[in-house]
C-alpha cells in the first residue's frame, strides 16, 4: 500500500517529562504536535454509540449523528472510527448484506436514507478524517439462525457458520468467506470517500473457558500443510489482513486516491513468559495465541498502515501496564513507517477498579507519558457517547493539558 510516512514529533526532555509524569501534570498545549491523531470511535453495534435506540426517525438520526460530529470538533478531535459493519450487515445500501438491525430494530429495513453517505458528508464537512470501522466476522450475538433476516448470506450458507460462546461467527477458515467478507467491506470504500478502513479486535472469538470451536471440517480440508490448528487459524487471519491490504492499494491506484487501512487489537501481542520478543505484562489474552491475530507481524510486514492497541489500563497496573505496553508497541512500529495511535479507554473513568481509573487525572498522565516517545501519533477514545458526557472530566483535562492548537491527523 501506498505510505504516508511516520510522523516526526516535537517533545519535551526526557527528563522535563518524567518530572511532569511524577507531578501528576500535562505538557504544555504549546508543545502539541502539528500533525496528530485525535480520534473517537463511533460504535452502532447494540446502539452502543448511535443510534440511541432502534426506530427513531430519519431525521432524529441524524439529528443525533450531528451532534456526535460537533462533540469531536468541541473536543478538538479530528478523526472518527464510525461502525458501518457491526453484526454482518450494512449502514448503507449494501448488494452484499442486509441492513443492520440497529437502525430500525428490524434486520434489513431500508431506513429511508444512507448514514454512511450522511456521515462521510457530515464529517469532511468539519474537517474530521472518517473511517469506515468493520467487523469481519461475527454474524450475530445471538445463536439463532432464524432470526436472521430471509435471505441473509449465513441462512443462504450455513456451512459457513459457528456457533460459539452465545454468538454466530463467519468460519475464518474458509477460503469463500474470507473472500465474501472483503467483497462486501470493500464495497463501501467503492462508494464513498472514507478516509480508512478499520479492523476491531475481534478475529477468532475471544475464548470461552470450556468451549471449542468447531472448525474441524475446515481444518481437516485447508490445514494439511500446517504443524497445528494454531498455526493454520494464523495464517487464516494473516491472509484476511494481507489481502485486505492489496486490495486497497489496487482499488486506490484505480481511483486515484488513498484509503489507509488499520487495526486496533487487544493490546497484548504475547507476554514475554511465553515469547521473549513479547511485553512484560500477565495478560489472560494474548491477540497471537487465543484470537489467532499475529499483530506483531502485519506491523513489522507493513501490511497496514496505523495501529491502535487497545491499552486498556491505568499506568502501574500490574497485569498489564500502560508504561509497560506503550513503549513496547513504540519499539515495534520503529522503523516500519506504520503509524501508531494509542486507544484510550475514556469509558473506564470515573470506575473504581482499578483502582488508577478513579483519578479524572490518569488519561491526561497517559499522553504525558506517550509524548516521550515520537512513534506515537495520536490516541483514540472509546467511545462517542463517552466523548459526550464525560462523566469525571478527565477528556475535558486532556483537551485543556494537550489539546491546544488543532492538529491534523
Amino acid at each position: 500500500m501506498r505510505r504516508i510516512t511516520r510522523r516526526g514529533f516535537a517533545v519535551a526532555a526526557l527528563g522535563a517529562a518524567t518530572s511532569l509524569l511524577a507531578a501528576g501534570s500535562a505538557a504544555p498545549a504549546a508543545r502539541a504536535p502539528r500533525r496528530e491523531m485525535r480520534g473517537m470511535w463511533l460504535a452502532t453495534v447494540a446502539n452502543l454509540d448511535w443510534p440511541s435506540r432502534a426506530k427513531l426517525t430519519a431525521e432524529e438520526q441524524q439529528r443525533e449523528l450531528r451532534a456526535h460530529f460537533d462533540t469531536a470538533v468541541k473536543r478538538r478531535l479530528n478523526a472518527v472510527f464510525f461502525q458501518v459493519r457491526p453484526t454482518a450487515d450494512a449502514l448503507w445500501p449494501s448488494p452484499y448484506e442486509p441492513w443492520a438491525q440497529y437502525l430500525t430494530g428490524q434486520q434489513g429495513r431500508d431506513p429511508g436514507w444512507d448514514p454512511l453517505d450522511f456521515a462521510v458528508r457530515e464529517a469532511h464537512r468539519r474537517d474530521l478524517e472518517l473511517h469506515a470501522w468493520f467487523n469481519p466476522y461475527r454474524i450475530a450475538n445471538h445463536t439463532d439462525p432464524k432470526r436472521l433476516v430471509a435471505g441473509h448470506p449465513a441462512r443462504r450458507h450455513p456451512e459457513w457458520v459457528v456457533a460459539y460462546g452465545g454468538k454466530l461467527y463467519y468460519n475464518p477458515g474458509l477460503p469463500e468467506v474470507r473472500g465474501f467478507v472483503q467483497d462486501a467491506m470493500l464495497d463501501a470504500v467503492a462508494r464513498y470517500p472514507v478516509d480508512g478502513v478499520h479492523f476491531d479486535d475481534y478475529f477468532y472469538p475471544y475464548p470461552v473457558a470450556g468451549r471449542q470451536f468447531d472448525d474441524d471440517a475446515a481444518y481437516e480440508e485447508y490445514g494439511g500443510d500446517f504443524a497445528t490448528r494454531a498455526a493454520w487459524r494464523r495464517n487464516n487471519i494473516d491472509r484476511l489482513v494481507h489481502e485486505m491490504a492489496q486490495r486497497l492499494a489496487s482499488g486506490g491506484q484505480q481511483d486515484g486516491r488513498t484509503v489507509r487501512f488499520g487495526v486496533s487489537p487487544f493490546a497484548v501481542w504475547r507476554n514475554q513468559a511465553t515469547d521473549p520478543k513479547g511485553s512484560r505484562t500477565r495478560a489472560g489474552v494474548q491477540t497471537y495465541d487465543d484470537l489467532y491475530a499475529d499483530t506483531r507481524r502485519w506491523v513489522r510486514e507493513g501490511w497496514i498502515d496505523y495501529i491502535v492497541p487497545q491499552v486498556y489500563w491505568p499506568i502501574g497496573t500490574q497485569a498489564a501496564d500502560y508504561a509497560e505496553l506503550v513503549p513496547w508497541w513504540a519499539r515495534t512500529v520503529d522503523g516500519t513507517g506504520v503509524d501508531l495511535y494509542i486507544g484510550e479507554a475514556l469509558y473506564k473513568e470515573g470506575d473504581s477498579t482499578p483502582a488508577g481509573w478513579k483519578d479524572p487525572a490518569e488519561l491526561s498522565r497517559h499522553l504525558t507519558l506517550a509524548h516521550r516517545y515520537p512513534q506515537v501519533g495520536g490516541h483514540v477514545y472509546f467511545s462517542a457517547k463517552e466523548v459526550a458526557r464525560d462523566r469525571v472530566g478527565a477528556l475535558a483535562r486532556v483537551v485543556r493539558d494537550h489539546y491546544g492548537p488543532a492538529a491534523r491527523p
